[in-house]
């Protein structure tokens, strides 16, 4: 307690030094404003200010101004009194007008402000007005956020239909070039697309029920030998224990009964709420496949007058840096599903060509999407083969991500898509967060959009202020009078 009084009272001391400085310097500086602003109302001309004169004396000031007493001489009487000679008329100098009292401010106090808004520091009245307007864009931004995850449904299946019609744009640009009708066109790109994804979709269940078996075999041999390593390996556990483990689980998932059904009803709730949005994506995708162009000034007409031109040449920027990034993840996606697929075929991991479209779906997750899903490619190594050929997978995923991190993002997407890779990383993370899998997919287009569209705008504005500088210069040099 003595201590912390101590403490205390060196802290009060502190604080009472603190305020009576602050006093004196607030002191000194009205004083300071009280001279200056004196000096504003009274100032003092060298060139214009009478001379000073002394003060009369007693019997001068008995003189009369308008005569003057010649003296008597020593014989005769006292001489008339003479006016006094008057002074030329261009000799006389003007009376000084008289100077009229300063009137007190308003507050009454020469070195008070007349506001109390002047008294505060002009940084402080920046970080205020700065802190409430970012107040007012984070508020903005909730309600944007809390409206979008309200539909998140509607609003998941634009995002995907906007990246799927990037990727197939190009191509019915293409044909129309080439005179194809736009019906045609955007008919044929789009149903070769849902051509393309039934393929993959039924690729991959093909290989899975082809090789389920043989990975069900593989995995109960796996489950065999861990019960064999549990025994006679290091922890040297006992059947008797291994088997109460297995009936604790066998008993949580009977307990639990009520909460996995619960848990399906709900996996069959989103299932439908997926194929809703899967409908929904192809549905949007082909009227913007169809009629983008038309779709696009229509927006445009939505917007204010005086922000329709900057948004109209903003808008294809945005378009041009969506669709390179489109191009360049797929490009790179396949890359790595190539290489991985490549990599545990030759290991000799069961299910590699499934494993690497799994990858290269995945891999639209930029830097992270790969890795994480070839966690799946080393657990059913670990299963179905050795400790040491998962090893071996986990190898190949780091190499690949580090050929795709430092080659392939900068050489294929660093042209069209300048986000350095902290950004990336946390706009996957913050995606990942709000969204889920499908935030994380389409967080890195977002802010690659963004800032293409940020960057626009601000060199229009520079431009055009550029533009108005020179205008000024050149009224002024217009109206400026010639030199003599």
């Amino acid at each position: 307690m003595a201590r912390g009084g101590k403490a205390f009272k060196a802290v009060a001391k502190g604080m009472a030094v603190v305020a009576s400085a602050a006093a004196v310097i607030e002191r000194r500086r009205r004083a300071a404003m009280a001279a200056d602003f004196h000096e504003t109302l009274h100032p003092v001309d060298p060139v214009a200010a009478p001379a000073v004169r002394p003060l009369p004396g007693p019997r001068e000031a008995a003189v009369p101004a308008e005569a003057a007493v010649v003296p008597a001489g020593p014989s005769g009487p006292p001489a008339a009194a003479v006016p006094a000679a008057a002074p030329p008329a261009a000799a006389a100098a003007p009376a000084p007008a008289a100077v009229p009292a300063a009137p007190l401010p308003p507050h009454g106090h020469f070195g008070r402000p007349a506001t109390p808004a002047e008294a505060v520091p002009w940084g402080l009245r920046v970080a205020a007005e700065s802190t409430w307007r970012l107040l007012l864009l984070g508020a903005a931004l909730y309600v944007v956020f809390y409206i979008v995850d309200m539909l998140r449904l509607v609003a998941f299946a634009v995002l995907a239909s906007l990246l799927i019609s990037a990727l197939l744009e190009p191509t019915v640009s293409w044909l129309r070039r080439h005179g194809v009708p736009r019906s045609l066109a955007a008919g044929g790109v789009f149903m070769s697309g849902l051509a393309g994804i039934g393929l993959v979709g039924w690729f991959v269940v093909w290989q899975v029920t082809t090789n389920l078996e043989t990975v069900t075999s593989k995995v109960k041999a796996g489950v065999d030998q861990l019960r064999d390593w549990l025994i006679t390996g290091p922890l040297h556990l006992t059947e008797q224990q291994i088997t109460d483990f297995a009936n604790q689980i066998t008993k949580a998932i009977s307990t639990n009964s009520e909460q996995i059904t619960s848990a399906s009803i709900t996996g069959a709730q989103i299932a439908v709420e997926v194929l809703t949005a899967v409908l929904l994506a192809f549905f949007t995708t082909f009227f913007l496949l169809y009629d983008g162009e038309r779709i696009w000034n229509w927006a445009l007409r939505g917007l204010p007058r005086h922000s329709r031109y900057a948004m109209a040449g903003a808008g294809p920027k945005a378009w041009a840096t969506l669709t390179a990034y489109v191009r360049g993840t797929v490009c790179v996606a396949f890359i790595d599903a190539v290489c991985i697929g490549v990599g545990i075929q030759l290991l000799g991991v069961p299910m590699a060509l499934p494993l690497a479209v799994i990858i290269f779906l995945g891999a639209f997750v930029p830097l992270v999407g790969a890795l994480v899903t070839g966690t799946v490619a080393v657990l059913i190594a670990l299963v179905t083969t050795t400790p040491w050929t998962a090893l071996m997978v986990l190898v190949v995923l780091i190499a690949v991500q580090q050929i795709e991190g430092h080659v392939l993002q900068p050489l294929i997407l660093g042209r069209a898509v300048r986000v350095h890779p902290l950004g990336v990383v946390l706009g996957v993370a913050a995606g990942s967060i709000i969204g889920g899998i499908g935030g994380a997919i389409v967080a890195v287009p977002l802010i690659a959009v963004t800032n293409t569209v940020v960057t626009h705008l601000r060199r229009r504005n520079e431009a055009g202020q550029a533009v108005f500088t020179a205008l000024e210069a050149a009224r002024e040099a217009a109206t400026r009078p010639p030199a003599p």
